[in-house]
């Protein structure tokens, strides 16, 4: 196997640890400003370095009054937000070990996560959540002996307890930790099973912090500024957060999804950490907008959609037309200039990470004004190992592995890496380290992918979520599922097939835009979810979409049949991981009987002869297309043949200069005829192969 390798730009001194950068920050005589803490809607107060870390020692002394010692497990189960932070680094500062938890997990999910890390404490957001560790309680047994509740004044009890114990004790617990520490077990949010521990060192973070922030120096600079709304159990959103503080990257916390677009517009960001769903419902709440403007508003952004890609793609070659560019400024002043102001106005950088962007949507951002650079990385690899540059932007693939990462290709398809965010083994779980890892050392990621011939990475899908047909055809499904989400009325779609004849596909809709797309549709804006599954216009406009997926792959791969169902899926209802990954054997079980009903007009043995049909069917067409090209060939050749031979008659000619008009005339009419001949004989031989 060829291995792609990007040597380390440095290494940190293995002495050091996470809290090493804060204490650097706070060396600088210029006390740089690291937070905007939003203390109510639109009111974003200043946090300097020596300020986070006063905050950060006294929430830290007040831990180890309450009797944690270096080691020690400590959860944290919150929304995103500024006190998650300042508890993460308080926690660091007295050589403990963080434990995060989704504040979406189940009940037996957090149970699981505390009572595996054996976590001796936890923080909580609200009431809510600490019902949650009480009923996680009562499912495993949990070792707890402090539960804070963070909206119920735990930070100022904690900051109380600690007033007499001396900074020193924090600096000396802090010390204890070095590069090969534990800095926090992360569980992985799980498709499948009980989620897997990650336990990733101080060293795993500092080290992929610096050698990120080397490879992308447009962003990781302290010109910029960035709102993290995603969650911050998930370890992408934290290692921003370690190279934010590294680089000098503002950041401010939005803990409501649904207050983005405000706190966009007050906080405005020059960058941001997303996943591709987010651009996805900006994309389509703007195509929502148009359509309900009417037909005229419809064309115009639709047809500022095809001059977005072909603006972006002549950008990236270095050459725009000057007609494209007309084009472009029009678009701009009409469109493009209206979507940067909804996301801040300053808006120059993303990062985009937990699924493919596509093609379409990352040509659009970019004529928009956004240069969207996709990451790939794993929870076992502490987030990125793999991201795209600034500094050579390229849409279409996720770019070179990250200085220090090593990826190569198994027989099977399957990436497998190794580098200094990448884990050694799982969490006291030994079972899984067997089929995780290879003989050598590398982590299988379980995800289909290929590498350039210049060591750019395109993931091909997920292993395990490939579908085998009846006819033995394997098909990626991420493809047209991510076609099909682009659709303002899809929220979720996910393509079934295995041991099927045909491929087909589960869909639900977007409650939050169907309203105005049924409106559009010239449906009650009232409709339901289930009345609006049926409808001939929903299904119609839903076919559309489909029918856009299915020339993106081929015949075997394209979707012959779909159902709406009745219900969206959500991660409430246990169908979406934290990340927004579908938990597909969930899904196929507790919705069977779409699926059912969809091959239900299909017996076993019809099921194969259509696949074996579509099978010679597609063999034909491959074999007719290569007749032409050979035709195509040989009439080319042919036709150079016959202008080298006309071009040698017409030179003999020019030097019979005492030749006679008359035999000049025989020449041209004896030879010119089999010139034609020539060519008559190409065509004939290009109808021939077309009817074979």
């Amino acid at each position: 196997m060829k291995v792609f390798s990007v040597p380390a730009e440095v290494m940190c001194d293995p002495q050091l640890n996470i809290t090493s950068i804060l204490e650097r920050r706070c060396a600088d005589t210029t006390n740089p400003l690291l937070y905007r803490w939003q203390m109510s809607p639109g009111n974003w107060q200043p946090v300097r370095a020596r300020e986070f870390r006063a905050m950060v020692v006294a929430v830290a002394k007040g831990l180890i009054a309450s009797g944690i010692v270096p080691g020690d497990r400590i959860s944290i189960m919150s929304r995103t937000r500024f006190e998650w932070t300042l508890i993460d680094f308080a926690i660091w500062y007295a050589g403990a070990v963080s434990v995060p938890v989704y504040e979406t997990s189940a009940p037996a999910q957090a149970a699981w996560a505390l009572s595996h890390s054996e976590a001796k404490a936890v923080f909580v957001e609200d009431d809510k959540l600490a019902g949650v560790i009480e009923q996680a309680n009562s499912i495993e047994p949990l070792h707890l002996e402090n539960t804070w509740v963070i909206n119920n004044g735990a930070l100022d009890a904690l900051i109380t307890a600690g007033l007499n114990v001396p900074e020193e004790a924090v600096y000396t617990a802090r010390d204890t930790a070095t590069c090969s520490s534990l800095a926090t077990i992360v569980y992985t949010s799980g498709t499948t099973g009980r989620p897997k521990g990650c336990p990733l060192t101080h060293g795993h973070f500092l080290n992929l912090s610096v050698n990120t922030k080397l490879a992308e120096p447009e962003i990781a600079n302290p010109h910029n500024s960035s709102i993290i709304f995603l969650p911050l159990a998930h370890v992408l959103a934290r290692l921003i957060q370690i190279l934010a503080m590294d680089a000098g990257v503002q950041i401010g916390h939005s803990p409501n999804i649904k207050n983005l677009a405000a706190d966009l517009d007050s906080f405005k960001p020059t960058m941001l950490l997303v996943v591709p769903r987010v651009f996805e419902k900006i994309y389509e709440g703007a195509k929502a907008k148009a359509a309900k403007g009417g037909t005229l508003n419809k064309a115009l952004f639709d047809r500022s959609v095809k001059v977005a890609v072909e603006w972006s793609r002549a950008k990236i070659s270095g050459r725009v037309p000057l007609a494209l560019a007309a084009q472009y400024t029009f678009y701009d002043r009409l469109v493009y200039a209206k979507l940067r102001a909804a996301m801040g106005g300053q808006l120059k950088y993303a990062v985009s990470g937990g699924g493919p962007l596509s093609d379409t949507l990352g040509h659009f951002f970019h004529a928009v004004g956004i240069r969207v650079v996709e990451g790939y990385g794993l929870t076992e690899t502490c987030a990125p190992i793999a991201a795209g540059r600034i500094s050579e932007f390229q849409i279409g693939t996720i770019g070179p592995l990250l200085p220090g990462a090593q990826g190569r290709i198994a027989e099977d398809g399957e990436l497998q890496v190794r580098g200094v965010g990448v884990i050694d083994g799982y969490y006291k779980n030994p079972q899984e380290d067997a089929t995780a890892f290879t003989e050598d050392g590398w982590f299988k990621t379980g995800d289909l992918a290929r590498f350039d011939e210049r060591g750019n990475l395109t993931i091909v899908g997920r292993k395990k979520e490939i579908i085998v047909t009846a006819g033995g055809k394997n098909v990626v499904p991420s493809v047209a599922e991510d076609h099909i989400r682009t659709s303002p009325l899809v929220s979720q779609a996910m393509l079934v097939g295995d041991q099927k004849p045909f491929i087909a596909a589960l869909v639900t809709l977007d409650p939050d835009t169907l309203p105005e797309q049924l409106e559009h549709l010239g449906l009650p804006r009232a409709m339901s979810i289930p009345e609006a599954a049926v409808h001939p216009k929903v299904r119609e406009a839903v076919q559309m979409f489909i029918d856009e997926a299915n020339l993106l792959v081929s015949r075997a791969e394209a979707v012959r049949e779909f159902r709406i169902m009745n219900k969206d899926l959500t991660e409430a209802d246990g169908y979406l991981t934290p990340s927004q990954k579908l938990k597909r054997s969930k899904i196929l079980k507790d919705f069977s009987a779409y699926v059912d009903d969809m091959y239900s007009r299909v017996s076993g043995d019809m099921s194969v002869r259509l696949e074996r049909l579509q099978e010679i069917k597609e063999q034909a067409s491959e074999k007719l297309h290569e007749y032409a090209e050979q035709a195509s060939e040989r009439i080319e050749e042919l036709r150079e043949q016959a202008s080298e031979r006309l071009q040698g008659y017409q030179a003999a000619r020019a030097q019979k200069t005492e030749s006679t008009e008359q035999v000049e005339a025989t020449a041209v009419t004896s030879d010119g005829p089999k010139d034609t001949a020539v060519i008559e004989a190409a065509e004939d031989d290009t109808s021939r192969s077309h009817e074979q």
